[in-house]
């Protein structure tokens, strides 16, 4: 829609070949880890020096972490830095340059997660949560200096993020894919694209491209007992599944 975009990757090649698939001179790839500051502000520099100020920031880079309590200090760490600090990082970056501007939009990519917790995986879990909740900081803190803030919080959508736990040899792994493609469609990328696109015109802050979300997001609100015995007892039945297959 006219952006010029820099995608960012640790594959350099991935985001290459997103690049080219995209076409024309509107798009460059850089690689890099997202989770390290210096990264994120040599990949705003790079942004800066070929296309000029960067309007919209979208802190997408995720990871699950391996599944249940006892995952090691490193992983914990990880994970917080993948799922969490490098929005923080990159905000610290970006925000002071957009109230000075007045103008300029970060949008994090959160989870379902984020709102109604992951079965399998207390990371991620717990790093989706604080995602939403800095987002929401974010939002209330500058949004009257002209930074707008969007949280997008899908269920499944259809990339390798998504089955990691089923990939992970492990039963706490996989009891968390299995908690997520059976909760509601598994949407592919392009139309979540599309739904933040939308969201992003109307400036929402809360992206849902799963709408059921917003309604189990009430229940939850709405009486926290009955929803943690409701996420106990669809725990037990996926458990109970995967023991007759």
């Amino acid at each position: 829609e006219g952006a010029r975009v820099v995608v960012a990757d640790l594959d350099e090649d991935a985001a290459q070949r997103v690049v080219d698939a995209l076409g024309g001179t509107s798009a460059i790839a850089v690689g890099g880890d997202v989770s390290d500051t210096d990264a994120i502000r040599g990949l705003v520099e790079r942004a800066e020096a070929e296309f000029g100020p960067v309007d919209l920031y979208f802190a997408n880079a995720g990871i699950t972490g391996p599944p249940g309590l006892d995952i090691g200090e490193s992983a914990w760490d990880q994970v917080l830095d993948v799922n969490l600090r490098a929005h923080i990082r990159a905000a610290n970056i970006l925000v002071p340059g957009w109230v000075e501007r007045g103008e300029g939009y970060f949008v994090s990519t959160a989870s379902a997660a984020g709102l109604l917790t992951q079965i399998g995986s207390a990371a991620y879990s717990v790093t989706k949560h604080a995602a939403v909740g800095f987002a929401e900081w974010l939002s209330v803190t500058y949004g009257d200096q002209g930074v707008r803030v969007s949280c997008l919080c899908p269920m499944g959508v259809n990339t390798p993020l998504l089955y990691a736990g089923k990939n992970s040899d492990t039963e706490l792994g996989a009891l968390a894919t299995r908690a997520v493609t059976g909760a509601g469609a598994v949407l592919e990328p392009d139309d979540v694209a599309e739904v933040v696109l939308r969201a992003l015109e109307d400036e929402h802050f809360l992206i849902l491209p799963h709408p059921e979300v917003l309604e189990m997001y009430r229940h939850k609100g709405a009486d926290y007992d009955r929803w943690l015995s409701g996420m106990r007892r669809y725990q037990n039945i996926l458990r109970g599944q995967s023991a007759q297959q």
